[in-house]
């Protein structure tokens, strides 16, 4: 396991903030692994994220950041400090649909989510056994319309018993309160098609299928209290042909939501996304 620090910034763009962070990083011994930047010219906003190895860095735990403050102050920085060693505790909630869920587990295994995934919930009994066959513990709370708000305060309980960092809506196909999404600002993300804002509802593959679609597609975001209009992490799509049945555009936008989801997961718990005005920088 990597032993690495990353620094997240945003800030008003000037001259100097590049120099600076780098000079800091040098007179306490740190080797810059990786570096990337993004000016937005019409907000005037300076991003970056910077990540160094911590073999031999010599500021630890609270003493960054009071070595750091006169730097953020100076050039009055938003920033996060993210070490690798402190890997994510994700949740994935679930509804029927188990093609997001059984895609991130199998990644989550294979170590290409450096993560930890030690909670399931579900509002239907589906996915137990998948939950069961990865070792995960697996939570059934069923949700109606009158007992929503005790759901999601049973579903609160277990976030803070399994001290979960990120929330995964894997086709979680409920719809969160806004003291759910209040609670968990920038933690949970969300995965569905891309023909939003059209054939909104159920059956959306169906009714593209009759609209003679061209495209199909997948987007997955972060959740706000505005429905599915979070700021997008990532998208993906696939063209289709007449030839492709409602069957064919269901199973192409099943891929896409795999990989989309899967995606928009390692960039967020490799700390490499920053948000600001309803939308993400992701920095390679």
């Amino acid at each position: 396991m990597k032993n690495t620090a990353t620094l997240l910034i945003t800030c008003p763009d000037t001259k100097g903030i590049v120099a600076a962070i780098a000079n800091f990083l040098l007179e306490h011994n740190a080797n810059i692994l990786h570096a990337d930047q993004h000016q937005d010219a019409e907000n005037n906003l300076f991003l970056m994220r910077v990540e160094w190895d911590l073999a031999g860095f010599d500021l630890t735990g609270a003493k960054f950041d009071v070595a750091f403050s006169p730097i953020a102050n100076k050039f009055n920085m938003h920033w996060q400090l993210k070490l690798s060693q402190q890997r994510a505790r994700v949740a994935v909630m679930v509804s029927q649909y188990d093609h997001c869920l059984a895609d991130l587990l199998h990644r989550y295994k294979s170590g290409e989510l450096d993560c930890e995934i030690p909670l399931i919930i579900s509002n239907h009994r589906d996915t137990e056994r998948l939950a069961k066959f990865y070792g995960i513990d697996f939570h059934h709370i069923a949700v109606t319309k009158d007992s929503k708000a005790e759901a999601e305060a049973a579903q609160f309980r277990l976030f803070d018993e399994y001290k979960i960092d990120l929330i995964v809506l894997a086709r979680y196909m409920q719809i969160l309160s806004s003291d759910f999404v209040a609670r968990y600002p920038q933690r949970i993300i969300n995965i569905h098609h891309s023909f939003l804002p059209a054939f909104i509802g159920a059956r959306p593959y169906h009714r593209a299928f009759e609209r003679g679609v061209k495209l199909i597609g997948a987007t997955s975001h972060y959740v706000t209290e505005d429905l599915d209009e979070g700021p997008i992490i990532e998208q993906d799509i696939a063209r289709v042909s007449h030839r492709d049945q409602v069957e064919d555009l269901i199973q192409k936008g099943r891929d896409l939501e795999r990989v989309v989801l899967s995606r928009a997961v390692r960039w967020h718990i490799e700390n490499r996304i920053l948000l600001y005005a309803n939308k993400t920088v992701i920095f390679d």
